[in-house]
């Protein structure tokens, strides 16, 4: 036994597993396990993260003034309440630091990112996991589930891995319910592929000066996974406190470039938006004609329900026989589910192919 030991709730958390990417012996992978975007990068961001090769050596500017504007100039909004972070994951985690830590409670929907279980556990804070009604987030459990020790609520919308969203009405409700002492925070990494009208990211309650923070991530319809890219839209007295924790430079230079050329590509959100609309119903009903259960999805994902823990492994099995590799649910308590997310029209039809050909026992 080492005499050198961490906290206790350190030793707690299970490390995240990132979606599969590799498939031995298999030559060509189609990788639907992550929720990247579908059509890669924008190519004005693959231009502008290339030309800034020359001046690496130099630091960034700290406060990523010129992202920053963009964002508030592409969505409307208050350039002084936003912070932006190397992936929304890194200001997840400062959130909780900030206002959570020993002592304290944090809730989460049972199915919620499983980024807010080990960050609140790396602080310090008891996790409250509230069962979901039909794999919805359940605002009266929510509410029932705050206790004297509650600091903060996460809450993501849509929802990762489960696709499900609450309307505008059922978020002033939660929040209209909650102490003005629990922060809640709404990650709304999939807002641009909701197409429903009675929907709002987060920016209403921001601006009405509750204690609530809005989430956002360059990561999918913008397509930069790969360079950590996000952003937090909150009250100035929250933004002031991010300010004070996060790293002086917590977003590199190119990440910086390539997100304010991906927000400037003409067309890029419009054209993702429609073909995720189109190949996820399309997806969907293909799957439900083979017997599958597809749980409704407002992200660019599929939750796929197999019935059992043994169907699920065999369908994925069969996915992999064909070089497709989407995400297996275990972790988030859903074993007999898998994940899928929508990829090109070309490996949508590949899914369906090797789904319903397992489904009819052909493979």
């Amino acid at each position: 036994m080492p005499t050198l030991l961490p906290r206790p709730s350190i030793l707690s958390i299970e490390p995240y597993v990132g979606g599969e990417s590799k498939i031995p012996g298999v030559n060509r992978i189609i990788k639907l396990s992550s929720n990247e975007g579908a059509f890669g990068v924008p190519p004005g961001a693959q231009a502008a993260y290339a030309k800034l090769a020359t001046e690496l050596h130099r630091y960034p500017d700290g406060g990523s003034t010129a992202l920053r504007q963009a964002i508030a100039a592409r969505y409307g909004l208050d350039v002084e309440k936003i912070v932006c972070g190397n992936g929304s994951d890194e200001l997840i985690g400062h959130i909780i630091m900030a206002y959570g830590g020993e002592g304290t409670e944090l809730v989460m929907s049972a199915h919620g990112f499983v980024m807010y279980d080990i960050a609140g556990r790396y602080a310090g804070c008891r996790i409250i996991k509230v069962p979901e009604r039909n794999l919805t987030a359940d605002v009266d459990a929510l509410l029932a589930a705050v206790g004297p020790r509650t600091r903060l609520m996460f809450l993501a919308n849509p929802n990762n891995p489960t696709g499900s969203i609450l309307p505008q009405s059922e978020i002033e409700r939660l929040r209209a319910g909650l102490r003005e002492d629990v922060l809640l925070v709404l990650d709304s990494a999939y807002a641009e592929y909701v197409t429903r009208p009675d929907y709002d990211p987060g920016v209403a309650l921001v601006e009405a000066g509750t204690n609530t923070i809005m989430t956002r991530t360059f990561s999918k319809v913008f397509g930069l996974g790969g360079v950590r890219l996000g952003w937090t839209y909150a009250p100035p007295h929250i933004t002031d406190v991010l300010n004070r924790v996060r790293g002086p430079f917590n977003v590199n230079a190119p990440a910086m470039a390539a997100g304010i050329a991906a927000l400037a590509e003409p067309g890029w959100v419009e054209k993702s938006v429609a073909h995720n609309s189109e190949w996820r119903s399309k997806l969907s009903d293909g799957l439900r004609a083979a017997g599958i259960t597809v749980h409704p999805s407002e992200g660019n994902f599929i939750l796929a329900d197999f019935g059992t823990t043994e169907r699920a492994k065999g369908a994925d099995a069969a996915l992999k026989s064909r070089g497709l590799i989407v995400r297996a649910m275990a972790s988030y308590s859903l074993p007999q589910c898998l994940r899928i997310t929508i990829g090109t029209a070309e490996e949508c039809g590949m899914v369906l192919d090797a789904l319903t050909g397992f489904m009819h026992g052909t493979t």
